[in-house]
């Protein structure tokens, strides 16, 4: 004779009522990690947009030694 979950519905309420539960934690960590990733992304956004501007600046700097040093040259 073969066991059937029908056989005990308490037994299956009860593992269905931790299966739940687990669900339940697990939603909740993957919530917790979502808003952890958000934050970081967004930090990481600043911080990127932060490092393009000097990376601008520098580039312009760079740029502008070089006019100034083919100027001189040609005044020589």
């Amino acid at each position: 004779m073969t066991a059937n979950k029908t056989d005990n519905p308490s037994a299956e309420l009860e593992s269905l009522e931790t299966q739940l539960q687990e669900l339940l934690d697990l939603c909740d960590r993957l919530k917790d990690e979502n808003r952890s990733l958000r934050d970081q992304r967004e930090t990481l956004s600043g911080e990127r947009a932060v490092l393009i501007e000097k990376n601008e600046m520098a580039r312009s700097r760079v740029e502008a030694m070089i006019h100034r040093l083919k100027a001189m040259e040609n005044s020589q």
